[in-house]
């Protein structure tokens, strides 16, 4: 699944690169994406010197460093692992709506090439929850609450020491500004993921499962292993 998707991923980038001047890549932080980042930072003939990335959502109230903080395990993974144009963070700091207007000014700049994603539990994509996910948003950007389903999955997958320890509310890109990119990469491991991939590629579009969205973009693929895939 990861060298599937590394291996796309960095076609995606040649082509394009071979076109332009920059390209905009938005990155996912989660255990589910690093094998392809792994294998991706490991690719030849990719020009990463012209490549502009950034991430999709980050946790308030975190100290700055604080490792659970997306944008570090983004920088452990590829930011500071390769010598990109720019690495464009999220820094909620004390006025996170301030910073979600900077972010979502930084991302208008230019049109984004490629999403790199995932989808969570509950279905979420970036951190719409069912809760408040919102196919229609005005916003690029914006600050939500995490519902229980998300908070349980921060937690289970290992990054804090208790249930309580994580946090309640994020930043993340809102799911038109995702949709918006050129080409989406969505990759998704594990059984656990499997009822919202079911969701995502057999159920109605709804927001109960953000990710059923995912199905009108029209240049999206998914990367499944067989423990994820609900016709396996």
């Amino acid at each position: 699944m990861g060298a599937a998707a590394a291996t796309d991923i960095a076609e995606a980038l040649r082509t394009r690169l071979a076109s332009r001047k920059n390209v905009r890549v938005i990155f996912a932080s989660a255990p589910s994406q690093a094998s392809m980042i792994r294998q991706l930072r490991a690719m030849p003939d990719i020009d990463w010197s012209r490549v502009i990335a950034f991430h999709m959502d980050e946790f308030i109230g975190l100290a700055p460093d604080a490792p659970q903080r997306f944008a570090h395990w983004l920088n452990r993974h590829i930011f500071d692992a390769l010598p990109l144009a720019a690495a464009h963070r999220i820094n909620p700091g004390a006025d996170p709506e301030a910073e979600a207007r900077r972010y979502a000014a930084l991302l208008d700049e230019a049109p984004i090439d490629l999403v790199c994603l995932g989808i969570g539990v509950n279905g979420h994509i970036a951190f719409n929850d069912p809760p408040i996910a919102d196919f229609d948003d005005p916003l690029d950007v914006k600050l939500v609450e995490l519902d229980a389903v998300c908070r349980q999955q921060q937690y289970d997958d290992g990054g804090f020491e208790s249930l309580d320890a994580v946090p309640r509310t994020a930043l993340t890109l809102t799911i038109p500004r995702l949709l918006r990119a050129d080409r989406l990469f969505c990759i998704v491991p594990g059984a656990h993921k499997r009822n919202a991939v079911r969701g995502a590629l057999h159920g109605e579009r709804t927001t109960a499962c953000p990710a059923s969205v995912l199905r009108e973009h029209g240049n999206c693929t998914l990367y499944l292993d067989k423990e994820a895939d609900p016709d396996a």
